[in-house]
Parts: C-alpha cells; sequence; structure tokens
C-alpha cells in the first residue's frame, strides 16, 4: 500500500505541537505541507498584520517538518498529490471545509468536535461514506493506554458490579482572544471541554441516555455545565468548565470498590500514568508506561482508510457523540 500524503489546513499551534511529531511516528503516512488561507477563505478580516502572522507560521512548519506552504486551502484541496487532510480549525469551520475535502476526494482527519450541530455531521457522514472516505474525529484520549487498563478491569469486575461514574474536566479561563469564548467560531465549554467526558461515558458505558443537564452562561457562551446520564450498566456524573480550576479524572464507584485515575484526557506523551483501584482489603496503585495517544488516533485513521467496517463504526460514533451534545446544549 502505498503511503497516505496528508496536508494541514491551517498551521495552528496543535498542529505545530501535537499533531506532527506524532504523524511522524506512524508509518504509512506522509507529511505534504500546511495551507494558509487567502482574503475569501479567512473567517473574518485578514489584516496585513494577520496575514504575514499565518505566514511565518508556515514557514516555521516547512523549516521545522519540511513539506511546502499552499497559498490557499482550495490549493491544497485541488492537490492531486495530497489524499488526505488534517483540518484544526476552530469548530465552526470544520462542516464548510471538511466537506469540501471530502468532494474532492480527500480523507478527513478532524480535531473535536466534528461539527457544532447534528444536522451539519450527519452530512458529512453521509458524502463521506458515498465516497468510501474516511472521517475521523480526534478524541486521542480513548486510545491511550489508561483507558484500556481501565476497560479491562470492568471487563474483569475488580470492582465488582457497577454503580456510578463521575469525570470532569476544567480548566481556568484563557485569553478573550481564543476561539473557546467566541459563538460564532463554535466557542462554548459544551463543545470543548465537556465533549471529553461525553465520550468517555460512551467508551465505559452502553445506551447511554441524557437525564438533565445544566449550562451556565456569560455574554451567551456556556462556561461550565453538568450533566447527569444513565447507560445500561450505570449513571455517570459528568462535569466540565473552562472558567474552573484546573480538574482531569475520572472515578468509577462499584459494588465491591473504586477505581481512579487523574489526567484521563490529558497525559502528556511518555508520561506514566497511574490507576488506583481500592477495594474492602486492599489499594493497589497501577502504573502503566507511557503512551502517546496522539499517535494511535493518527493511526487509528490511516487504519480506517483501507478499512470499511472501521469507517462504518466511526460514522456511527461521530453522529451519536454530536446528538448528545446537542440535547445537552437543549436541556441546558
Amino acid at each position: 500500500m502505498n503511503k497516505i500524503r496528508i496536508g494541514i489546513i491551517c498551521p495552528s499551534e496543535i498542529a505545530f505541537r501535537r499533531f506532527m511529531p506524532a504523524l511522524g511516528k506512524v508509518n504509512g503516512m506522509e507529511y505534504m505541507g500546511v495551507a494558509i488561507a487567502n482574503e475569501r477563505e479567512w473567517n473574518g478580516n485578514l489584516t496585513k498584520d494577520l496575514l504575514i502572522n499565518e505566514k511565518k507560521k508556515a514557514d516555521n512548519f516547512c523549516n521545522t517538518y519540511g513539506g511546502k506552504v499552499y497559498e490557499s486551502y482550495s490549493t491544497m484541496l485541488n492537490c492531486e498529490e495530497i489524499d488526505a487532510i488534517y483540518l484544526p480549525l476552530p469548530p465552526a469551520l470544520h462542516y464548510k471545509w471538511a466537506k469540501k475535502a471530502l468532494e474532492k476526494g480527500k480523507h478527513v482527519f478532524l480535531e473535536k468536535p466534528s461539527t457544532t450541530c447534528s444536522k451539519d455531521t450527519e452530512i458529512l457522514a453521509s458524502l463521506a461514506k458515498k465516497k468510501h472516505l474516511a472521517l475521523h474525529e480526534n478524541y486521542m484520549f480513548i486510545y491511550h493506554s489508561q483507558i484500556t487498563k481501565i476497560k479491562e478491569l470492568l471487563e474483569q469486575q475488580v470492582i465488582g458490579n457497577l454503580r456510578l461514574i463521575r469525570t470532569s474536566f476544567g480548566f481556568p479561563r484563557r485569553s478573550a482572544n481564543d476561539f473557546r469564548y467566541k459563538k460564532e467560531l463554535g466557542g462554548g465549554s459544551l463543545l470543548d471541554c465537556g465533549g471529553y467526558p461525553i465520550k468517555l461515558i460512551q467508551v465505559l458505558l452502553s445506551d447511554v441516555k441524557i437525564d438533565s443537564a445544566s449550562l451556565y452562561y456569560e455574554n451567551d457562551i456556556d462556561l461550565y455545565g453538568a450533566v447527569q446520564v444513565t447507560g445500561k450498566e450505570a449513571t455517570a456524573q459528568i462535569s466540565f468548565g473552562m472558567d474552573n480550576s484546573y480538574k482531569c479524572e475520572l472515578e468509577i464507584w462499584g459494588s465491591k470498590g473504586t477505581i481512579y485515575t487523574g489526567r484521563v484526557f490529558t497525559a502528556p506523551v511518555g508520561m506514566e500514568t497511574t490507576i488506583c483501584v481500592k477495594t474492602a482489603d486492599r489499594e493497589n496503585i497501577l502504573k502503566l508506561e507511557g503512551d502517546d495517544s496522539f499517535e494511535k488516533s493518527i493511526q487509528h485513521f490511516l487504519d480506517s482508510i483501507s478499512n470499511e467496517t472501521m469507517r462504518l463504526i466511526e460514522y456511527q460514533e461521530l453522529k451519536q457523540q454530536i446528538r448528545l451534545i446537542e440535547e445537552i446544549r437543549e436541556r441546558g
């Protein structure tokens, strides 16, 4: 199989800092370059200073990782030498550019969330299916060894039958210029940090249903929230926020004990993670070797390109994730 040639739309920080180092570890993919928006493609007013800054970031990509700078997103999408696109744009721009990429026959690796509404995600999934293309949403933490081990412990019923899951993800307020605080760019805690625990609950429970939801707004942006859900196996409590102290954890309460772990969504590459398992007669701290969930997410994307079953499963997971987010938004 020939290598899948991938290009990046937008020289974003996550693309430079996380995607590219991880991509270099994946055999079977080749980086081609990074595209910057031209004046027609830019979301908002493209000033001279903004354009200079974008070009500087793109040049830094090439100086660091090689490849070339594409002078517009459309130029990259029209390039027959590119098979796949990585889209780390703000959420409100995902639908537009993912749809254009799929229409040009490109596989699409999307930063989360897939889009900002279920209608748009359904259209993308339908188009990808029709054209036999991979459409991948980068909730990379689900591929981390931490999650794999926790699922193994639950299958072994180390803490008995499930009773309750609590999971939280939040961080202090960031700059006012951050897209997370701009409604027009798809901002808000639910779409950003809220998506992580919502995704995790679907990994751990089946037949997830929303029981209740609360979202707290400031200037039309939800800053933090809480959700209660019920799955076939247990109930779960979810909390999230982007005006909070830092929290990133998972606690699972069973009939015979508990499982606890931190940094469940954001374990840095190579960091040793721990899982605490408590039962009536003992406490066991499991230490896991460092992992790279971004690398594994890219590998999953690559594997799905040649595996129709994987693609079909992912289309359904994409749609279920945004449907739950949309229901929470409506109830909150």
